[in-house]
């Protein structure tokens, strides 16, 4: 993994992106800047990632589908850019392992809590963000990607924003989170992104969340 090839990656693209599409980005006080951290966002478009990516205060690992490493050339591309594959199908414990080593490390860890991109908004939102910051112990930095789905076929006209709202803390006991807590955190998750996306947001008037584990 290289911290320097993703910061080198995000100098080309983000001049780039600026003159593709008109990005707006709110909210990075609310990112810790430094310490393990989680980033949750929803998912529209192939563009989601390296829009986010560029515009996120700090280096991002994704967690990515591992489909996408098998495509020739992509797949060497994001995983020197520190994305690493994750089966969606079934529990994947290497990637467990591997995101609890970059949060270890005091980095951050990227997830797409739907699994896929999602334009009706429809799809179930999985567990593995809230049961990574429980095991980790570490906060989630919700995100809202808006309009990334027209950028593609309006560019600048498409008004791209990137809403960074404040972190949800996991705190309590030490004892192992029930089925029941990750489903309502993940549940407090997808809502937060859901507030974050809602036309009036404003992520600067948000205070800290926080879940407590009893």
């Amino acid at each position: 993994m290289s911290d320097a090839a993703y910061i080198a990656a995000r100098g080309v693209l983000k001049p780039l992106l600026s003159l593709l599409f008109a990005v707006r980005s709110s909210g990075a006080e609310f990112v810790p800047k430094d310490g393990p951290l989680i980033v949750a966002s929803n998912h529209v478009s192939y563009l989601d990632p390296p829009i986010l990516g560029c515009w996120f205060p700090r280096v991002i690992h994704y967690m990515a589908k591992e489909e996408l490493f098998r495509v020739p050339v992509l797949g060497a591309l994001i995983r020197s850019v520190n994305t690493f594959p994750v089966n969606r199908e079934q529990g994947d414990r290497a990637a467990i392992r591997h995101a609890l080593r970059v949060l270890k490390d005091g980095g951050v860890v990227g997830i797409f809590p739907e699994g896929r991109r999602n334009l009706d908004g429809e799809a179930q939102a999985r567990s593995g963000a809230v049961l990574l910051a429980a095991t980790a112990r570490c906060p989630i930095v919700p995100v809202a990607l808006v309009r990334t789905h027209l950028a593609a076929r309006q560019l600048r006209a498409a008004k791209v924003e990137v809403r960074i709202g404040a972190p949800l803390q996991f705190q309590g006991t030490e004892r192992k989170a029930t089925k029941t807590e990750l489903a309502t955190w993940t549940d407090a998750v997808t809502r937060r992104i859901g507030e974050l996306m809602e036309s009036n947001a404003d992520p600067k008037s948000e205070d800290p969340g926080v879940l407590l584990r009893r």
